[in-house]
C-alpha cells in the first residue's frame, strides 16, 4: 500500500492506524523527516492521550518502542460515517410525534455534551464558549466568540453536518440543545448558514 507522506498530527495517526504499531524509524522513514522531529511529535500525541507505547524486547540488545492509537487517537481516525448518520438521522425523521423526535433529539444532545463536557473548561458562559470554540477548532470546524451589549456569540464558520442540515433543519436544533447543554445556558440560534452568509451563529444572554 502506498501513503503519502503525512504533514500534519492527523496525518501521522493516520499512518499508525493504516499501518501501526510502528517505530520511530519507520515513521521518520514515512515521513521524510529525522528521527528527533517524529520523537517531538510523539511525545506531543502522547501528551494528548492520543498514542500509547509498547516496548518491545528482542535479544538481549536496547529495547525498541512502538506505538499504536489510544481509543480517543482512534476517535480522531477514520470516523467518516456520513453514510451512517445519514440513515440514522433519516430513521428519526419517520417518527410522526413532534414530541417524541423532540425527546430524541435532547436525548441525542445530551449524549453528545457528555462525551464533550471533560474537555470544556471555565466558570462563566463566556468562558465555555471560548473553551467551546477551541475545541471544535481543534476538530477542524472554524468557530471564534464575540461578546457585545452583554451577549456572548459563538459562531461556527461551516457546517458540522452539512449533508444532514441540508436535509433536515432539525440537526440545528439538535446542535443549540448540545451547545445549551455544554455551556449551562439557554443558547439560541440567530443565524443560520442555510439563510444564506456561510455560518451560523449561536448567542447566549
Amino acid at each position: 500500500m502506498s501513503i503519502e507522506a503525512p504533514n500534519s498530527d492527523t496525518d501521522l495517526l493516520d499512518l499508525i492506524r493504516i499501518a501501526g504499531p510502528l517505530g520511530v524509524t519507520e515513521l521518520a522513514d514515512a515521513m521524510e523527516v529525522t528521527a528527533t522531529a517524529v520523537r517531538q511529535r510523539l511525545t506531543r500525541l502522547t501528551a494528548q492521550l492520543m498514542i500509547e507505547r509498547e516496548t518491545v524486547r528482542a535479544g538481549r540488545g536496547r529495547p525498541k518502542h512502538r506505538y499504536s492509537l489510544t481509543d480517543k487517537g482512534l476517535r480522531q481516525t477514520g470516523s467518516n460515517f456520513t453514510d451512517l448518520a445519514m440513515t440514522l438521522w433519516r430513521e428519526i425523521r419517520t417518527e410522526s410525534d413532534d414530541n417524541v423526535r423532540r425527546d430524541m433529539l435532547r436525548r441525542i444532545s445530551r449524549a453528545l455534551a457528555s462525551g464533550y463536557a471533560a474537555q470544556i473548561h471555565g466558570t462563566t458562559p463566556e468562558e465555555k464558549l471560548k473553551s467551546l470554540a477551541e475545541l471544535l477548532n481543534q476538530r477542524r470546524i472554524p468557530a471564534s466568540v464575540a461578546s457585545s451589549g452583554g451577549h456572548t456569540t459563538l459562531t461556527t464558520h461551516v457546517c458540522p453536518y452539512p449533508n444532514l442540515a441540508e436535509e433536515d433543519r432539525s440537526i440545528c436544533t439538535m446542535e443549540k440543545m448540545m451547545f445549551s447543554e455544554l455551556i449551562g445556558n439557554e443558547m439560541e440560534l440567530t443565524h443560520c448558514r442555510l439563510n444564506g452568509g456561510g455560518e451560523c451563529r449561536f448567542e447566549s444572554s
